[in-house]
């Protein structure tokens, strides 16, 4: 039985979800997950690991993957999980939110294939992870597609909230502007506490 398994199939269908995640490095927001299914003898050309892609082609290949997949769910783990967790255990959890949803929507899967080296647990099915995998499985990079785009959306609704830190403008990863405006401004509702930085940046602001 492989790790985050459950149970395993006696025959293989073809059909997998590919789970990926955004999130994991920036300094503010929640880290975001999806998991895509597609048909196998119908994939979408162009999908790819989602960091090799400009912003507008993952716009575009946004709209094309949620029509034409046989299926997807996103889901996201909050800034307050990830103070209490850590930023890989939700992570994990936000990955596990995306199967599960899957899962009690009645989509029938075989196995859940995961980018990086470990895979959400518990997961009600068989998990492959594959290191490298946003560039090599096609459902992993329409994933990771998915969830990249909603973070950076959700990001540029909370710009409109606190516009005065341009996360419009760096969704929230820590450039250089973004922490000279952290230690200027210190943190905002949205960063996350239990981050080096953003502590540094409390103590800073007296908090």
């Amino acid at each position: 039985m492989r790790q985050g398994s459950l149970f395993c199939v006696e025959q293989d269908t073809g059909w997998y979800a590919g789970v990926d995640e955004a999130g994991r490095g920036p300094l503010a927001g929640p880290v975001v997950a999806a998991a895509v299914v597609l048909h196998p003898d119908r994939p979408i050309d162009g999908a790819n690991d989602s960091k090799k892609l400009t912003e507008r082609q993952r716009e575009r290949l946004f709209d094309r993957i949620r029509g034409e997949a046989h299926a997807y769910a996103i889901a996201e783990a909050s800034v307050a999980e990830i103070d209490q967790l850590n930023i890989l255990h939700a992570s994990m959890l936000a990955m596990r939110r995306a199967v599960q949803e899957l899962v009690d929507r009645g989509i029938v899967l075989d196995r859940v294939h995961v980018d990086g080296n470990r895979c959400p647990s518990p997961l009600p099915l068989l998990c492959h992870p594959i290191v490298g995998g946003d560039a090599t499985d096609a459902a992993i990079a329409c994933a990771s597609i998915l969830a990249k785009v909603t973070r950076d959306r959700l990001m540029c609704a909370h710009a409109e909230t606190y516009p005065e830190y341009e996360f419009a403008r760096h969704k929230g990863y820590p450039t250089p502007r973004h922490r000279a405006l952290l230690v200027e401004l210190g943190p905002s509702p949205i960063h996350r506490m239990s981050f080096a930085p953003v502590r540094q940046a409390m103590r800073r602001d007296g908090a």
